[in-house]
């Protein structure tokens, strides 16, 4: 079985983007994509849940983060995201026992608004029936 690969920018698999490091422009770590959230309706990955924190995987704090807000870099096979430490670590988050509602359109509006993007929902519309 062949995996994809980051080569292929046109269509990845969910499963080599989940691990993938988040850095910022400065080259801080930022944690690692843990989840992607895919919009049913849309068909559109809304989000990458980023895992930021903790020690060994103890205390991680899980951030929604629009996925429109990630810049993926090929060659390196991580994730630019173009906020500070310190902004992510005041940014809305939740823990793994309890996520909040994706489908509540206050909350993501709200994800949105921190991180400077439009809201996918109202910029993408679905193509099939």
């Amino acid at each position: 079985m062949t995996t994809a690969t980051h080569e292929n920018v046109n269509v990845l698999s969910a499963n080599t983007l989940i691990g993938d490091d988040v850095v910022n422009p400065q080259g801080e770590n930022l944690g690692e994509i843990k989840e992607l959230m895919i919009d049913p309706q849309t068909g559109h990955v809304g989000y990458a849940v980023l895992s930021f924190g903790g020690f060994l995987g103890l205390g991680d704090k899980l951030f929604a983060i629009p996925f429109q807000s990630l810049k993926l870099r090929t060659d390196e096979k991580d994730f630019v995201l173009d906020v500070s430490k310190e902004k992510l670590e005041n940014a809305p988050g939740f823990d793994k026992d309890n996520w909040p509602s994706t489908t509540d359109r206050a909350w993501g509006t709200e994800i949105h608004s921190y991180y400077g993007v439009s809201p996918y929902w109202e910029t993408t519309t679905r193509t099939t029936s």
